[in-house]
């Protein structure tokens, strides 16, 4: 019995524009022009007979008969994806991690050839950006997040819940000889966190009455970090994301008082785990994070 199919690639511009309710993000993704995804979504109008998309002043959105056919459309050709990846000796493919910038660049980059060397075939896409992607509507395959309290509303993986403990350049270290968690209040304390989490270390370090501003001055996490390096001032920083400098002697720990202030959390939509690709880089990172999740749970701290 002859199948009544329209053209797949008319089906893949069509799956992207409604997933990212956009022609632009959907020729980004499928590396295409603009026009090619117009053209291929007219042609599938013409084709049903009905409107999936409508104009709007800024890009287009589903109409109801769009929403309906995408929604039977996608377990369709993840469907396909699955079965043309189950095909291959090897995982292959792209997969698309959005992560927190700090997060990103001191861990995840870091450890990046590693992954490579393991799985050749697939090619990371790392975007660093302070929002949560939607993976659900495919805006990344996984999104590496940061929660101050409690567990994330979506399904997600716990990857750390390490302690933050005060880290200082050796360099600074030499010139400020510190030691007692007191003399730390002699320096510049960095801070990338819009709560007071100094209070709460220096609490947990046995300072009393040391009241610091609740509302000052922050640099955003890379700059904080940076200037860490650069022996600007003391750090305090969880382990996952110091790890790498520790290890190369660029920054060192003052003190193993930590305390804990949420955790990270791998975030993955419910179809795009079903990809081998997905599949492999969330085993990797899980087991690249092992260390600091055991770390959590031995010297987790309470808050305030």
């Amino acid at each position: 019995m002859s199948r009544n199919l329209p053209p797949l690639n008319a089906l893949r511009a069509f799956d992207a524009a409604g997933r990212h309710q956009s022609f632009s993000r959907a020729a980004d993704e499928l590396s295409v022009s603009h026009s090619a995804i117009s053209r291929h979504v007219r042609g599938l109008e013409a084709r049903l007979g009905v409107q999936l998309f409508r104009d709007l002043p800024r890009g287009v959105e589903l109409t109801t008969a769009g929403q309906a056919y995408l929604d039977r459309v996608l377990p369709a050709l993840d469907m396909i994806a699955e079965a043309t990846e189950g095909m291959a000796d090897t995982p292959h493919g792209q997969v698309t991690v959005n992560s927190e910038p700090l997060f990103a660049e001191r861990f995840i980059i870091p450890r990046l050839p590693g992954f490579r060397e393991a799985y050749p075939d697939v090619e990371v896409r790392l975007e660093s950006s302070p929002l949560i992607a939607d993976v659900e509507r495919y805006e990344a395959d996984i999104a590496l997040r940061f929660a101050h309290r409690g567990k994330l509303d979506v399904p997600a993986d716990l990857l750390s819940a390490a302690p933050l403990f005060p880290h200082i350049s050796p360099e600074l270290a030499a010139r400020a000889h510190i030691t007692t968690p007191a003399d730390l209040l002699d320096l510049p304390m960095l801070r990338d966190r819009s709560n007071n989490i100094w209070n709460q270390w220096f609490a947990a370090a046995g300072v009393p009455d040391v009241q610091l501003p609740e509302h000052g001055w922050r640099l955003k996490s890379p700059l904080a970090y940076e200037a860490a390096l650069h022996g600007l001032g003391v750090y305090l920083g969880s382990s996952e994301c110091v790890s790498y400098d520790v290890a190369q002697g660029r920054l060192q720990r003052c003190f193993d008082i930590g305390v804990v202030d949420g955790a990270f959390y791998l975030v993955y939509g419910r179809r795009g785990n079903r990809r081998s690709a997905v599949r492999r880089f969330r085993e990797w990172i899980l087991d690249e994070t092992r260390p600091f999740r055991s770390e959590g749970a031995s010297k987790n701290q309470p808050n305030g």
